[in-house]
């Protein structure tokens, strides 16, 4: 039995978004069916909302109410309910002349009526008093993450950006050992998680794992979470994380790609990890083998910026975060590509100075370190961003030359 309705139009109807003969049958298979509501694979207008379950006699849920419900429901920190829910009000300001009755929950005393003013002007403008405040606490709420973000300015952050349910989460514990929510459920994860990955002995990077990305997604959401989705553009490596074994994988690759454009974030070194190959068979892997090729979706060829870099393949691994299989690897090439950016260094450090010796045996590749009559002598190699802050604590091992 047929449980959803498909028509492809050149444009969609002012009315009723599909064809009115489509609007009646749908009317037709929720009564056969007896359903509870529609749910339209589109954004629809108020009108367009209101004309269909007139119609259907049902209630009818657009795709970006559906998202936001389910991001609400996902939503367990104080900064994800705040974002969530100013999606959520901006999202229902055009629709208060047909949903204002079940505003009531946002009146509580704020504000007094005006002579003579109408209930749905009430409504506008509580809601309006209460989206200038959840921005106002958003705003409070990062610029308190600013400091954490600004404290590990000169860490190597890697980000992990991919549709929603690849995987990203299990990869992040699994690399981190640690015991992040997983759940095979769509945008399990909407906070941003920063976790250490250790690469060895002297060598972590920051590993950050964020809110899944999906198509179309709804701009209010997106507007909302920029704060969130801004960690992606902060990092120096982009993992793509990709559910290989998904029919839509090509799909969903073009959805990210197009995201990481619009976010930004298309000149910065993204690497393709192919996640949960173990279930592929034999005969799938060929294919999923390309994948690394695929990039954006703009929906149409007008719609792409005319300024859009040309995404080159990306570099992939083929990887299982479940097992473990392919981590290694992928470890190993961020560990090689940290080590060839490493700046030599060569220096005396005295005997009294233990705190550099410490620093240098936990940040640098040491090549040397030999404890002679004036001091320890020390040659390594040390990235760029803790060379500079070895300079810091340790200036008087610096001659002008070496600066």
């Amino acid at each position: 039995m047929r449980d959803s309705l498909v028509q492809k139009l050149s444009r969609p109807n002012a009315a009723t978004w599909v064809g009115a003969g489509k609007v009646a049958e749908a009317a037709e298979l929720a009564q056969e069916l007896d359903v509870d509501f529609i749910i339209a694979d589109n954004d629809l207008s108020p009108a367009q909302e209101r004309n269909i379950e007139k119609i259907t006699e049902k209630t009818v849920i657009d795709r970006s109410q559906l998202i936001m419900d389910i991001f609400a429901q996902r939503a367990q920190t104080p900064q994800a309910r705040l974002q969530v829910e100013l999606a959520q009000l901006r999202y229902s300001l055009p629709r208060l002349k047909r949903m204002w009755t079940h505003l009531s929950r946002y009146e509580g005393g704020i504000g007094m009526r005006g002579p003579g003013e109408k209930q749905l002007e009430t409504d506008k403008r509580l809601i309006g008093r209460r989206i200038q405040k959840m921005v106002r606490d958003l705003k409070h709420i990062e610029r308190r993450n600013q400091v954490a973000i600004e404290n590990r300015s000169e860490e190597f952050v890697v980000a992990l950006a991919g549709y929603t349910n690849a995987g990203k989460s299990t990869l992040l514990n699994t690399l981190t050992r640690s015991d992040e929510l997983v759940e095979d459920k769509l945008f399990a994860t909407l906070d941003t998680r920063v976790r250490r990955w250790i690469l060895n002995e002297n060598r972590h990077v920051l590993l950050t794992d964020t809110v899944g990305f999906i198509k179309d997604l709804p701009h209010h959401l997106v507007a909302s979470f920029e704060a969130t989705l801004t960690e992606t553009r902060r990092a120096d490596i982009i993992l793509h994380v990709v559910d290989a074994s998904s029919p839509q994988a090509e799909q969903h690759i073009r959805t990210v790609n197009t995201v990481l454009q619009n976010l930004k974030c298309g000149d910065k070194l993204t690497w393709m990890v192919l996640n949960k190959w173990d279930a592929l068979t034999s005969e799938e892997i060929p294919e999923a083998n390309n994948l690394a090729n695929i990039g954006p979706d703009y929906g149409s060829r007008a719609a792409a910026p005319s300024n859009i870099k040309v995404i080159e393949p990306a570099q992939a691994f083929q990887v299982s975060a479940a097992n473990g299989t392919g981590l290694e690897v992928l470890s190993e090439a961020i560990l090689d590509h940290l080590q060839a950016g490493d700046e030599p260094m060569s220096l005396v450090v005295p005997h009294s100075r233990g705190d550099v010796v410490a620093y240098l045996r936990k940040n640098a590749s040491l090549e040397e370190l030999d404890y002679q009559v004036d001091g320890v002598h020390i040659s390594c190699s040390i990235s760029p961003a803790r060379g500079a802050r070895l300079k810091h604590i340790f200036p008087e091992g610096f001659t002008k030359d070496d600066d």
